[in-house]
């Protein structure tokens, strides 16, 4: 995410992060924020290889859902142990800035005004809120739905108490980027896997007035035809907008 001449706020880091650091690393600006929401592997196993971090005179704030400062350090840490790769945390030449956050809390990031949301997932995750200039841009991923089938948004029902917080975490966003790995079928064949389908991410969004849905989180195995006839049925979707996250796509916030 950019903002005017705010520094950069990275959003995780999976396999993206490589053709991201390449990127980085030529532009100008030597600061950038990264967001981490959880510590499973397709969140996390792009930050050996995010050139950034081996580029000296690089500050990066790193935040983590976390007790404390040092609960933040040792769940990257453990990725770089010279077990998983041959480098360690301390061996890095950037400088490294761990922040614990605690979802519920609002923080600020170099002018980003940033809130963390607990997310429906085995282990836990952690979705965001973020805000800068007047816009606002929410973050949620690896999130089953907070309602069993027949129940909530989706079913034209009451918002259950988990679909209430999550709506105010929505309310009014402009850009919502949602968790929709599974058709609905899928999702009901694997409720407990931690993760959503687009009705329901079209349905919170609707209720909480959001302008812009982005499906993202798409299945591992899914084909780029697959992606393009769902791109297609949600098309014609308005209040919100609906379209799918592609690899390299820059989304601009309107208006």
């Amino acid at each position: 995410m950019r903002h005017e001449d705010l520094p950069p706020l990275v959003l995780d880091c999976g396999t993206g992060a490589r053709n991201l650091g390449m990127k980085l690393v030529r532009q100008p600006g030597r600061k950038l924020h990264m967001l981490f929401t959880h510590f499973h592997m397709d969140h996390v196993f792009g930050f050996p290889f995010f050139a950034p971090v081996y580029t000296p005179g690089f500050e990066i704030d790193v935040t983590v859902p976390a007790s404390d400062e040092d609960e933040a350090q040792e769940r990257l840490k453990g990725f770089l142990n010279g077990t998983y790769h041959p480098l360690r945390l301390r061996d890095l030449p950037c400088k490294l800035d761990f922040k614990a956050i605690r979802p519920g809390r609002e923080f600020t990031r170099s002018g980003y005004t940033i809130r963390g949301h607990a997310l429906n997932h085995p282990g836990g995750s952690c979705g965001y809120r973020i805000e800068a200039g007047g816009k606002v841009i929410c973050y949620v991923t690896d999130s089953a739905p907070f309602a069993q089938p027949g129940e909530g948004v989706a079913y034209d029902r009451p918002a259950t108490p988990g679909e209430a917080r999550m709506l105010r975490l929505l309310e009014g966003a402009d850009i919502v980027v949602y968790d929709t790995m599974f058709e609905l079928p899928e999702y009901l064949e694997k409720m407990t896997w931690g993760h959503s389908y687009p009705e329901y991410a079209r349905a919170l969004c609707a209720a909480a007035g959001v302008k812009h849905l982005v499906l993202f989180h798409h299945a591992p195995d899914a084909t780029d035809a697959e992606l393009d006839r769902r791109a297609e049925a949600w098309a014609a979707s308005t209040a919100p907008k609906v379209t799918l996250a592609r690899e390299g796509e820059t989304v601009l916030v309107e208006g």
